[in-house]
């Protein structure tokens, strides 16, 4: 190709839309000897398919060769070109000040549309330096020349650019209008790549409005365009994204794993100071939200030395708030540190930063504990002033310091109200989102919420206050009916090849086979299904409209039920009663004493299951049962005993074998996760045939017999057993049955519960596919092992088998909290339906069955029975 056949506008523009076959093309421009112009052009695209690369020093280089080459042919607006990238790849590489003077010095070269091209690229790097009054008026000016040049690609590409400044500075609406244009041209023009970086930026709008599962979904589409592409430089800027919205999620974890990862790869790429600067601020933003202080200060300081030489005054002031922040978590309390947390937060209010109601909020504590009432005032009024301003993930932020306020004035009842409106912010928030792990992780504010005004409850004295603010946030997440995913084939076809790649797991496992491949296979499915559930977004069609913030009256709803709620504060386990219509509060005792036993009794259980008791063994299970009753109901146990009654545990404590407590053995009763969730139960009506499900997983002893002598309780019962027990076949029965039974081996994921699973002929049921269904069955007994095990993600939230059936239609649920002896729970479930045929409900039916165990003396099937728990109703 000769020089004569090159033009600059062609392969630039590739370089933008099409790297690498700019990328060839100019190699083989550069192969032939060009004349300088064409040289220069060559190198130019050269270099911003390096930097689009990660390759910033690379870039550089050919950058100069470039504008060499520029000089020699004498082109003079060919030069300006060249020292506008130049001059903003320098920029991103941390090199501000050189970056921003030779952009001003193109720009002072540059005319008309050439100059148009110079103005957006200096308000890039002005936009990354934080100067946004520039920035805009540099795209004013640009896109005005643009238009008027006919120059419809860099049009767009401004437009694009005054789109992440007006998203910075709030003004959403323009910045809309602004990124529908530029797609607009994009698509015409077939411009491909600069089409994905539409969605990356949808992202940003959609995490403005708080449409968390919308902009991870925006994010997921750009992330696959772009790696179609090739490209790895955007690849950084997403993960920064990424983190903001995870952090706003409350997968705080998740964002740490993005953060680290990304920086690893970005050090092994050799991509630019930006980039890395933004990648650490992000981690140690993560870091601090998942408390791990020490490595949010060390991730945040390195962030802010990285600003402060890059002249990112903005930034530098948002890292060292982190900073800050992660010392205050680990104790710091020095006196520099109150007045520099007070100085942050005034520096990030006047920058309309989005950390400063947080920084507000701090800088009020701080001087709240250092006895400066007055400012401590001053600094939660401004944190307050944002309770109804900005996205709506951070409206309970600004309620918790105008609750706080409240309480430093000694006003109580103003400091209940806005717990209950920054409670109401934070459920309204959480119904904005639909994937279930997200939903159960947007709680942090509202917890804080609720334990204040416990505190206050306790200090009154006062157990119906108590007993209500507990009930409020633990009724709120159920309290969202659930939302069904679409009918989406590609997700069906990513959850059958997920039990493909259990069932080859399993096999390798069992035949001592490598598993490497595989289990990178199923990591890759598991991460695929949770980035396409997550990507629903939007209200709950049918969710419940009751308000949780209404006071539920026990008095008027337990009718005989005596109720028992647990609850924790400040270490301390409260047991909150209502028996016979009289509400009372007992302390306990130390809430690490009651894990210490639950600990202690799942392990007495898990031992029994192997079905070899030692010497002992009976009188050793008495003893721990008389201890956990001590260490979690206290001097509330003797209020127990005859007459039914719900139990409401705080998630961290929804794993215990609550049959093994002596004030509970000869009561039918049953666990929820709220009282709110067992009233609705109560209202659950089943309409319809009342169709029976009875299932058999594979490699389980015994119950072969066990599901033949349930099916003689029921007749017309659907058997699915010996290869027909699959997944599709067994949601199809699932689904609005009257009463299910499914014998498999469960278990339980502690790194991810929503594959938590059941063990089927094809491979693994997870809690996803669960979802799947209209209607859960109305009764529902799962003989397995640990499927009663939900994981305590947050206080008083729920994830597990539990929670993705309640609110899906099941009314009761018998399950295990500890591995159980196959064998022995075939005889005991068999008993279990009998009592169920007999008109008995589960909370019943499981006490006669723990009573016949305990009559006959095996120590082995006493604690079987005592490993089930009834859920529900």
């Amino acid at each position: 190709m000769s020089s004569a056949d090159v033009t600059s506008e062609r392969l630039l523009s590739l370089a933008l839309s099409r790297p690498a076959e700019a990328l060839r093309e100019a190699d083989q421009i550069l192969a032939g000897r060009p004349e300088p112009l064409a040289a220069s052009i060559a190198r130019h695209a050269r270099a911003i398919v390096l930097r689009d690369g990660g390759r910033s020093a690379a870039a550089i280089t050919e950058l100069r060769r470039a504008l060499r080459d520029a000089q020699a042919s004498g082109g003079a607006g060919r030069i300006a070109d060249v020292q506008a990238t130049l001059g903003l790849t320098l920029g991103f590489a941390g090199r501000t000040r050189p970056g921003l003077a030779m952009l001003d010095e193109a720009v002072a070269g540059g005319r008309g549309v050439p100059g148009g091209r110079i103005l957006m690229r200096r308000a890039s790097l002005l936009r990354v330096l934080g100067r946004y009054d520039e920035a805009l008026e540099d795209l004013r000016r640009a896109i005005a020349l643009l238009r008027r040049g006919g120059d419809r690609l860099w049009e767009a590409r401004s437009r694009m650019h005054r789109f992440l400044v007006l998203c910075q500075i709030g003004q959403t609406a323009r910045a809309d209008r602004d990124l529908i244009e530029a797609e607009r041209i994009f698509n015409e023009l077939g411009q491909e790549m600069e089409s994905a970086n539409v969605l990356h930026n949808r992202a940003e709008l959609a995490y403005l409005a708080g449409d968390l599962a919308g902009a991870l979904g925006f994010l997921d589409a750009a992330a696959d365009r772009f790696a179609r592409y090739g490209v790895h430089y955007y690849s950084f800027e997403l993960a920064v994204d990424r983190c903001s919205v995870l952090l706003a999620a409350g997968l705080f974890t998740e964002a740490v794993t993005v953060a680290e990862e990304t920086i690893r790869d970005h050090a092994a790429r050799g991509g630019d100071a930006t980039k890395a600067a933004d990648l650490l601020f992000a981690a140690g933003q993560a870091a601090y939200a998942a408390g791990r202080p020490a490595l949010a200060a060390e991730r945040a300081a390195a962030a802010r030395d990285l600003f402060r030489r890059q002249g990112r005054d903005r930034w530098h002031a948002r890292a060292s708030f982190v900073v800050l922040q992660s010392r205050w978590a680990q104790g710091h309390r020095e006196g520099r540190l109150v007045s520099r947390a007070g100085e942050l937060a005034d520096r990030l209010d006047q920058m309309d930063a989005l950390e400063a109601p947080a920084a507000h909020l701090l800088a009020g504590r701080l001087a709240a504990e250092r006895g400066s009432a007055g400012d401590a005032d001053r600094h939660l009024a401004r944190a307050a002033h944002f309770r109804n301003r900005g996205p709506s993930f951070g409206h309970a932020v600004g309620w918790l310091a105008h609750a706080l306020r409240a309480k430093g004035r000694g006003d109580n009842r103003a400091m209940l109200a806005a717990c209950r409106f920054g409670l109401r912010a934070a459920e309204n928030h959480r119904r904005t989102l639909v994937a279930p792990e997200l939903q159960a992780h947007a709680t942090v504010h509202g917890i804080e919420l609720v334990e204040l005004a416990q505190h206050e409850a306790v200090a009154r004295g006062d157990a119906r206050m108590l007993l209500r603010w507990s009930e409020r946030w633990r009724a709120g997440g159920l309290a969202i009916a659930a939302v069904h995913p679409p009918d989406d084939p590609e997700l069906a076809a990513e959850m059958a090849a997920l039990r493909a790649v259990a069932r080859r797991l399993a096999e390798a496992r069992a035949t001592g086979a490598p598993a490497k491949q595989a289990d990178s296979e199923r990591r890759a499915l598991e991460g695929a299904i949770r980035a396409r559930t997550r990507r629903v977004s939007g209200t709950h069609p049918q969710t419940d409209r009751t308000r949780t913030d209404t006071a539920v009256d026990p008095l008027s709803t337990l009718g005989e039920h005596t109720l028992v709620t647990l609850t924790f504060l400040d270490g301390t386990l409260y047991a909150t009663t209502v028996v016979g219509g009289r509400a009372r509060t007992h302390v306990v005792g130390p809430l690490a004493t009651a894990v210490r036993e639950v600990e202690l009794a799942r392990f007495a259980l898990r031992r029994l299951a192997r079905g070899r008791p030692p010497m002992g063994a009976g009188p050793a299970l008495e003893a721990a049962g008389a201890a956990l009753e001590g260490a979690l109901l206290g001097p509330a146990a003797k209020l127990l005993g005859g007459g039914p009654a719900v139990v409401v545990p705080p998630a961290i404590l929804h794993s215990v074998p609550w049959g093994m407590l002596p004030a509970l053995r000869d009561t039918p009763f049953v666990v929820a996760p709220s009282l709110a969730t067992w009233l609705r139960a109560g209202s659950t009506e089943h309409t319809g045939r009342r169709r029976v499900v009875l299932v058999r997983g594979p490699e389980l002893d015994g119950t072969g017999l066990e599901i033949k002598h349930i099916a003689r309780t029921y007749p017309q019962a659907t058997v699915l057993e010996d290869g027909s027990a699959t997944a599709e076949a067994v949601l199809s029965a699932l689904d609005g049955a009257w009463t299910a039974h499914i014998a498999a081996h469960g278990v339980f994921r502690g790194d991810n519960p929503l594959f938590s699973s059941l063990a089927l002929d094809d491979g693994p049921l997870t809690v996803y596919d669960l979802g799947r269904l209209r209607r859960a069955p109305a009764r529902l007994v799962l003989s397995s092992c640990e499927s009663g095990v939900a994981a305590p993600v947050s206080t008083d939230e729920l994830l597990g088998m539990v929670s993705a059936l309640i609110p899906l239609g099941t009314r009761s649920l018998l399950a295990s909290v500890v591995p159980v002896n196959d064998a022995v729970t075939s005889s005991l479930m068999a008993e279990f339906h009998e009592r169920l045929q007999a008109g008995r409900g589960f909370g019943a039916a499981l006490r006669d069955v723990r009573r016949a165990a305990a009559g006959s003396g095996d120590v082995i099937a006493l604690a079987t029975a005592w490993s089930f728990v009834s859920l529900g109703r």
